[in-house]
């Protein structure tokens, strides 16, 4: 089936099966592979995209789902001329990040978390990023990057 909608800006038309999962449409068929794939099962965030405004996990999401949708991947944060997202500046300034791989989906959760919970303190950012699993960092510097990068963000 054809499915169409914007990722990072342009326009996409992917030829997937009706059961293709929104993180393997956009690894397969448009080669973003930086949305990871991890659990496959929704629990550790790895998949982490933006959809029409709001952080999802992709691999819980039929492609199909998101017919005219506006998506961004960790590969839309960046400008065309490569220099980094506030946030994706913040995780490498402040050591937000070690192995890497929960780091896209992580990134991209913080942005949603920043645009929709602007004040949000030290506990409530923990919280708020509690459905992205790291097994590397601890947190710590996560939590002082998403804070670090909400006021680089303007949030």
């Amino acid at each position: 089936m054809q499915v169409k909608f914007k990722v990072n800006g342009m326009l996409a038309n992917v030829d997937v099966p009706p059961n293709t999962l929104l993180v393997h449409a956009l690894r397969e068929q448009l080669r973003l592979t930086g949305t990871h794939v991890g659990c496959d099962t929704a629990q550790c965030g790895a998949c982490t995209v933006i959809v029409n405004g709001r952080a999802i996990k992709s691999c819980n999401t039929l492609a199909a789902q998101h017919e005219g949708a506006d998506i961004t991947t960790i590969e839309g944060l960046a400008k065309p001329d490569g220099t980094l997202h506030p946030m994706q500046a913040a995780f490498k300034e402040c050591h937000g990040l070690q192995c890497g791989f929960c780091t896209p989906g992580m990134v991209m959760s913080a942005v949603d978390l920043c645009r929709h919970h602007p004040k949000a303190g030290e506990a409530e950012i923990r919280e708020l990023l509690e459905g992205n699993l790291c097994r590397c960092t601890g947190y710590q510097n996560i939590v002082k990057a998403v804070q670090h990068g909400r006021t680089a963000m303007g949030a």
